[in-house]
């Protein structure tokens, strides 16, 4: 008889469980050494009602807000929230190669809608003369002058609705894992 391949839920949950930090993994952390006392805290591990959402809606800053050492900085954010610090370092995935180019086109289509950038704008021509690197440059600069205040507020504002809405899910989903454990429990008792 051969076994059912694993259901996507199960092969999630099979990730998360390999990919999950430990108190090892962040106790060996250069980053989080000065605070690693706090960040070990046990209250911190726990997974509550409470310190779940957080976590979820804190990683979620950190993976949209910070390239680089989105763990880090979301194990640091969960001190001051009380938030539970492997569920925000897990959610911080939510940005990767494949979806990070996703969300900051989201990100700027936002921005760029709340700040009317789309409407035709007489600008003066950038400099002829410049060649080579200086043109790519200049070019560049120019581009993030007149693109960036709208991928900005974009990213600003699809932080802070992701976050929310994790957040909420999370919060949701826990709601409804224990009312799924109690109804079981009373089924198994009243059999």
């Amino acid at each position: 008889m051969a076994s059912m391949p694993p259901t996507l839920w199960q092969r999630s949950l099979s990730w998360c469980r390999r990919n999950m930090p430990t108190r090892d993994s962040m106790e060996r952390s250069r980053l989080l050494r000065p605070v690693a006392h706090r960040v070990l805290a046990p209250e911190l591990w726990r997974f509550t009602r409470r310190s779940v959402p957080r976590g979820v809606a804190l990683g979620m800053v950190a993976g949209f807000l910070f390239p680089v050492a989105q763990i880090a900085i979301a194990a640091i954010f969960a001190l001051p929230f009380r938030a539970n610090v492997p569920v925000a370092a897990l959610t911080t995935f939510i940005t990767n190669p494949l979806t990070t180019p996703i969300l900051w086109y989201l990100a700027y289509r936002i921005g760029a809608w709340l700040i009317r950038t789309d409407m035709a704008v007489v600008t003066a021509p950038v400099a002829e003369q410049a060649t080579g690197w200086l043109q790519w440059a200049t070019s560049g600069l120019h581009w993030l002058w007149d693109k960036g205040p709208a991928f900005g507020l974009g990213l600003l504002v699809l932080t802070g609705g992701c976050a929310v809405v994790g957040y909420a899910l999370a919060a949701l989903s826990w709601r409804a894992w224990i009312t799924h454990k109690w109804r079981n429990r009373h089924q198994r008792q009243h059999d």
